[in-house]
């Protein structure tokens, strides 16, 4: 009889349908059954050795909060029969209910072998640990996890030791993941968490890649990623990354709707192995990245989100470089003016989310810093500074919006045109992580001034190391002399001046935190809450800040 191995995640849910995600250990028929007859049935789907099932659940009533329990074969598998968690529920809210979007990135499920640095409590367990202790608490309608949801280039020392148990830890990629199957032991690491588990099971979520979850740096340019391609273990490692990323994440991204129009999922489900066929649309996402969009879009009542692929999307050749493909960046550019009407009345959404792993606006200093490398590294300054350049752009991680100044430049303009005249929402929020601290920072633009509240808001992380360096390095980059040194950097590069300015109006934080977006009617409220160890050992989520934006 097959068993439940991970899960469940409640992934999609809207008014009347939802899906739920498994990995079974066996083939098998898997059910959700929901307290108020709702149900849905799949059969599990093989890849690799290992069988899934992503669930759809129809007949839901807008509105409610329906308990369920997951089986297998006609057996129940969820809850466990000693769980300590209150039941799981499909929570189904309408557009008076309001929306809350808690977010944030990068998640160690534990510290990486050979880690001194302090971590922490999690957040996300906090903030599960809080829910599951009053179950009457209004609680995120959705969870939006901003990338490096698995680290490959770091692992535990408990993986550590089962790597070993399988291969020379002595040949490259070492201590990395190398294959599929290593891929599967990072992701039951992180979601068997009990408190993770849980909360994955009763909050709905949506996901992105960043770079960890492949290696760090991922696509940085064009000459690592030659590099990469000469050593005899990438092409496997990046398979299996994209492979791993499509079954764990990107699938419950997808509505039923697009699952059934989905032909690569057709053909994982239609035999009874489905690897050869994900192998080969992973290969193709490699030799043609324009091929394939992660992007996406889901809309939540009068809230629409895209989560836009800023890693897998770029074009890396120095002479045309950008964040996104032509087809990506037309493709973002259709789904925020989709719907716009000609008055307030016939707007097509009240706030706009643009989920990226990589924060947009940055402190002004590291801003600058970037634009300068890509410059360099783009041969302003002759060959002998786009080596160097070349050089500290790997060294210092310079691979963010502003590395790649015609997008940033681009994704401004498309921001302001979203939000101005009739129709504009009453916000728009660039939701990001990855740089290992908290910020709000607003834009503003000479000549126009959009209708919307524009922000960025940085939420990161969720549970890892924020060495003193760190702290140090960020605070400083938000400073005036900070601003000041790097408007003689960018000089020296001959850069343009960004066609968007900003300022900082909130943090930096830093600690392990997540924040979370109140979205009601036209007014938007921000909450930013830290992980904190209390003397006697309980881990609570201590209010940052709490402010309107909207």
């Amino acid at each position: 009889m097959a068993g439940l191995r991970l899960g469940p995640l409640l992934r999609y849910a809207d008014g009347s349908c939802a899906t739920v995600w498994v990995e079974t250990s066996g083939p098998c028929t898997a059910e959700v059954r929901c307290a108020d007859g709702a149900r849905g049935t799949a059969r599990t789907f093989r890849i690799a050795g290992h069988h899934y099932a992503l669930v759809p659940v129809g007949g839901l009533t807008p509105g409610t909060a329906t308990e369920y329990e997951v089986l297998l074969d006609g057996a129940s598998v969820w809850p466990p029969a000693d769980s300590r968690f209150p039941p799981s529920v499909i929570a189904t809210p309408t557009d008076d209910d309001g929306m809350r979007v808690a977010f944030g990135s990068c998640r160690w499920a534990a510290p990486p072998a050979g880690g001194k640095d302090s971590v922490g409590p999690d957040a996300l367990d906090t903030l599960s640990a809080r829910l599951a202790a009053d179950p009457e608490r209004a609680r995120p309608d959705v969870l939006l996890l901003l990338g490096d949801q698995v680290y490959a280039d770091e692992v535990s020392d408990a993986t550590r030791h089962w790597l070993a148990g399988r291969r020379d830890l002595d040949r490259p990629p070492g201590d990395q993941i190398a294959d599929y199957e290593e891929y599967t032991r990072l992701y039951y690491e992180s979601w068997l968490d009990p408190e993770v588990r849980w909360l994955l099971s009763t909050v709905p979520s949506c996901m992105i890649f960043d770079d960890h979850d492949v290696i760090d740096d991922w696509n940085t340019s064009a000459a690592w990623l030659a590099d990469m391609r000469a050593t005899d273990w990438w092409q496997e490692r990046l398979l299996s990354g994209l492979m791993s990323y499509w079954v764990y994440q990107q699938l419950g991204n997808l509505s039923p709707d697009e699952l059934t129009a989905d032909p690569l999922y057709a053909a994982v489900r239609g035999t009874p192995d489905g690897t050869d066929a994900l192998r080969a649309f992973a290969a193709r996402a490699d030799s043609d990245p324009a091929s394939v969009r992660w992007s996406y879009r889901r809309d939540f009542g009068r809230t629409r989100l895209l989560m836009v692929d800023s890693r897998a999307a770029r074009v890396l050749d120095e002479d045309r470089r950008t964040m996104l493909d032509p087809g990506e960046a037309a493709w973002l550019r259709e789904q925020i003016l989709e719907g716009r009407g000609d008055s307030d009345s016939d707007s097509a959404y009240d706030h706009l989310l643009i989920g990226t792993s990589l924060p947009w606006l940055l402190p002004h200093l590291v801003h600058d810093v970037e634009a300068w490398n890509a410059a360099m590294c783009g041969g302003e300054r002759g060959e002998r500074w786009a080596r160097r350049g070349e050089w500290i752009r790997r060294g210092a991680d310079l691979e963010h919006w502003a590395a790649f100044p015609s997008s940033f430049d681009a994704l401004g303009d498309l921001i302001a045109e979203a939000g101005t005249g009739p129709g504009a929402p009453a916000t728009v929020s660039v939701l990001s992580g990855d740089v290992h601290h908290a910020y709000v920072a607003e834009p503003s633009w000479a000549g126009r001034a959009p209708d919307a509240r524009v922000a960025q808001l940085t939420c990161s992380p969720v549970h890892n190391s924020v060495p003193l360096s760190i702290r140090l390095g960020f605070r400083f980059g938000w400073s005036a002399p900070a601003r000041a040194l790097g408007r003689r950097i960018a000089r020296h590069g001959r850069c343009a001046p960004p066609a968007v300015s900003w300022r900082r109006t909130g943090g930096p934080w830093f600690g392990n935190q997540i924040m979370t977006l109140t979205l009601r009617g036209r007014s938007a409220r921000l909450r930013l809450e830290q992980a904190r160890a209390n003397r006697d050992g309980t881990n609570v989520l201590r209010m940052i800040t709490d402010r309107e934006l909207a």
